[in-house]
């Protein structure tokens, strides 16, 4: 049991900026991944078709030239904290911490207020040191996702009771948060920050979404917010770690180069679900890359619902065999395209059969490539039930069949309500924080406001080529690695995540041009979950225990530099 006393504490007076807002070289929860993909290629297209219309072209000639709108200031309240304590039992040692619901301010060059950024922090009492112990800092993704998820949902000390797949009683309140036997909190104290733009951060004063809104942005933001904690709590002499979901992978890759950068030098980086290559993630014509990588996935996700014949002993089994196939005869077949011969094509869609459980004359129509949403509607075997994309095990009735592409998401639709609820809850009884405000999970506007230009590290050496060099992220954590050697970075990964394929992540990783002596230095792990790794309970203890390692690992090797 669980058991808090409030502790009011006096409203923090603004400080100076311990660091500018920056535009260096640098993704959840997103609406989704998979709406990302097609919402950016129609937006691309519309505007690319819209700029080459002959009437666009005359209106713009002879309009008269717009005076630019003043931006509006928004007010600008005061920060605050709102502290309360409690303890949670860990591995049998019951551990007492301090919670801090609170604000924090952050500023532009000219030292003018433009966001309140809300944070939860979780430190450990009766620590000798604070300043000498372990800190983590962790976010969900997005773009315009808050950080609940991350927090209630698996590392902070109260967890979510989720419910299993197939179960839709479970998805329904009230919802249950128990101590949390798997946080991380006994070997790091946790910072969870919600972006702008969700949760209860938002711009104000002089602040404008174009500020906050984008890959180099958002990451100058979370240098911003991070340096204005460690200052504020004393905490520059901690072993400092990053943790990120999805998109907030992406986000770990670019902040971690600012802050390295920027003077602030990380003992590790922990990657959960990660997309740091979007290549790998997008179904496009002449990209046959995403192919490869979700091989593995599907052949994980036909294993788990018994489509398999004969079926693998295991889930490593099945994925085994689908990665050497992918990584040889499927990628060399693929690179043929139309120059495969007939025979082997069928030969080749015969043992992609065998590895998804999907038949042979069904690749066959597809070319050899069956991008996600097919699979997700074909894997069952009816276009009436699809699987999910954040999680696979959880499937869903197809309300339109006959439809090419599913119209949900089963795994979306079991968790998304209850963290919203349970988190709600959870903010104002238990940790006392009080708003007249929402707390967006997820912001639409964010994610349709996000500027998707991104100039990676050695563009300028002309390692990249035009608007595509945005699409992968890897190179900044390269560089971060590079520059902040004893740095380690770990990569933590489901089998039934089909937003973010465990495969392509170890590709990306694979292609990062990074030193032979520093490749020891990433870690992979893997998991029988979806995208949200603390969502299946027998996940929780192995990922706990990877996670409290590799902190310590981490931690150990920088005291003896």
């Amino acid at each position: 049991m669980v058991s808090h006393t409030q502790q009011p504490q006096p409203a923090l007076s603004a400080d100076r900026p311990y660091a500018r807002l920056r535009v260096l070289s640098p993704i959840h929860q997103r609406g989704t991944l998979l709406l990302m993909q097609r919402s950016f290629a129609l937006r691309l297209a519309a505007l690319c078709l819209v700029a080459a219309s002959p009437l666009f072209a005359s209106a713009q000639s002879s309009r008269p030239a717009a005076k630019p709108a003043a931006a509006k200031t928004q007010p600008v309240p005061k920060e605050r904290t709102v502290v309360t304590h409690a303890s949670v039992t860990i591995d049998g040692q019951t551990i007492p911490y301090t919670a801090t619901a609170g604000t924090l301010l952050l500023y532009n060059k000219k030292h003018e207020t433009i966001a309140s950024v809300f944070y939860v922090a979780y430190t450990k009492d009766g620590v000798k040191d604070p300043s000498t112990r372990p800190v983590t800092f962790a976010w969900n993704g997005g773009p315009g996702g808050a950080s609940a998820l991350v927090d209630i949902g698996g590392f902070g000390p109260r967890r979510l009771v989720w419910p299993h797949p197939g179960s839709a009683q479970g998805e329904l309140p009230p919802y249950h948060l128990v101590n949390n036997q798997y946080s991380i909190l006994n070997s790091t104290d946790l910072v969870f920050i919600d972006a702008v733009g969700t949760g209860y951060s938002r711009i104000v004063g002089k602040g404008m979404p174009k500020m906050f809104y984008g890959f180099n942005e958002d990451a100058a933001t979370f240098a911003q917010i991070i340096q204005r904690y460690i200052t504020r709590f004393h905490r520059w002499n901690s072993p400092k770690f990053l943790l990120g979901e999805s998109y907030g992978t992406t986000r770990n890759a670019l902040l971690a180069n600012d802050l390295v950068n920027g003077g602030v030098y990380l003992n590790g980086v922990i990657e959960c679900s990660s997309a740091l290559n979007f290549e790998a993630l997008d179904f496009t014509p002449g990209n046959d890359l995403p192919y490869i990588a979700y091989l593995p996935s599907y052949a994980a996700t036909a294993w788990y619902h018994h489509k398999l014949n004969p079926e693998p002993a295991s889930v490593q089994n099945a994925v085994q065999k689908a990665e050497q196939f992918a990584s040889g005869p499927y990628l060399d077949a693929l690179f043929a395209g139309s120059s495969l011969p007939a025979a082997q094509k069928q030969q080749i869609a015969a043992q992609l059969s065998k590895l998804t459980g999907i038949p042979a004359s069904l690749w066959i129509k597809a070319d050899l490539r069956i991008s996600l949403p097919v699979f997700m509607k074909r894997e069952l075997g009816s276009a009436d039930t699809e699987t999910g994309r954040y999680d696979s095990r959880f499937t869903l009735p197809e309300l339109q069949p006959l439809l090419p592409v599913p119209t949900a998401d089963a795994s979306a639709s079991a968790v998304m309500g209850v963290v919203t609820a349970a988190f709600h809850q959870y903010l104002t009884q238990t940790l006392h924080y009080q708003s007249d405000r929402p707390y967006p999970q997820l912001s639409g506007t964010v994610y349709r406001d996000w500027d998707w230009k991104y100039r990676p590290p050695l563009n300028d050496l002309g390692m990249s080529v035009g608007p595509t060099a945005g699409r992968n992220v890897a190179p900044a954590l390269a560089r971060a690695m590079n520059n902040d050697p004893a740095m380690h970075v770990m990569f933590n990964n489901g089998y039934y995540d089909m937003a973010t394929p465990f495969f392509g992540t170890l590709y990306t990783v694979r292609h990062m041009s990074i030193p032979a002596v520093e490749r020891s230095h990433i870690h992979f792990y893997y998991y029988p979950v979806g995208h949200m790794l603390y969502v299946n309970l027998k996940a929780m203890p192995a990922l706990q225990k990877n996670i409290d390692s590799f902190i310590a690992s981490a931690d150990s090797q920088s005291a003896a530099r």
